[in-house]
Parts: C-alpha cells; structure tokens; sequence
C-alpha cells in the first residue's frame, strides 16, 4: 500500500483558522466591492461568489442573504431562488468555459466538511475529464489556468448579459 502525506491539511482538520470579525460570508454579503469581494452576481435571497480557494476554474457559491446554518430554513422562495440562480450561474460557465461535467453539493456542518459550517452554501464545481490529478496532494498545488479576478469578470459580465 502507497501513502500520500498531505499535512499541512491538519490545520484545516483541528479547526485551526485565521480569526474573521463576524460571518465571512454576512461580511461578503454586505460588500461595498463585488469586484473585490469576487460576488459575481445578487438574487432576492441569494448571492453568486467565486470560490477563494477553488478546486478548479470557476468554482462558485451560491450563499443565501440570511444566516442559516442548513438549507433546511430556506423558506419555499429562498429555496427556489437557490435553485434557479444555480441553474443560471450554471449556464453561465457553460458558455464561458464550457464544461462537459459539474459537481454539485453542499456540506452541511463542520463533520460534513463544512468549512464555514454556520453559514448554508451551495458549491458548484465545474469538471473536465483528467482534471482531478495528484498536484493537490503531492504537490500543495492546484492546476488553475486562470485569475480570480479575470473569471470574476467574465462571469460577471456574462451574467449581465443574460440576466441583467
């Protein structure tokens, strides 16, 4: 059998994080940058931001208005409008990158992997075949072929075009 050491994840695993002054996400919420802050695009209930961290080019989330810690408080509106703004934001990175493949998913408490387990988000993680390879572990590398800043833009942009 063959190991692949990967400690630096044990920070990530014992909860150890750099302190935020308040919900990361609440603060995203109430931007005064969407430019800065990497928020691609606003709903009634909920808004689109690029990962900060992405598993690969243009992974998003979809995080609603309100402090919830499970989609479970989404009321029938907000629930709806998750959905929906998933969907376009979807589209959105078909036309843009062009995907053959997504993951969809949420991590619903911190034993789920939540890594902000108090505040509900919906990761959307678009995939290309050989995409997943061994950087990550091996390496502490990903494979991104693009700026935070230059998909914000384009996503952004797209995202006007198509939903105002």
């Amino acid at each position: 059998m063959k190991y692949l050491w990967t400690p630096w994840r044990m920070a990530y695993i014992k909860g150890e994080k750099k302190p935020v002054d308040g919900c990361i996400f609440c603060n995203k919420r109430d931007s005064q940058s969407d430019e800065e802050d990497l928020i691609v695009a606003r709903s009634e209930y909920v808004y689109v931001i690029l990962n900060r961290y992405p598993y690969s080019n243009g992974h998003v989330m979809v995080v609603p208005f309100d402090h919830i810690d499970t989609q479970e408080d989404l009321d029938t509106d907000g629930l709806t409008d998750l959905m929906v703004t998933t969907n376009r934001i979807m589209h959105c990175l078909r036309e843009l990158h062009n995907p053959p493949a997504f993951n969809l998913g949420a991590n619903i408490g911190a034993a789920a992997g939540a890594g902000i387990a108090a505040h509900y988000h919906f990761h959307i993680v678009p995939r290309w075949p050989g995409d997943a390879n061994f950087m990550t572990a091996v390496g502490d590398t990903r494979v991104i072929p693009d700026t935070l800043e230059n998909t914000h833009h384009q996503l952004q942009t797209l995202w006007k075009q198509l939903y105002g």
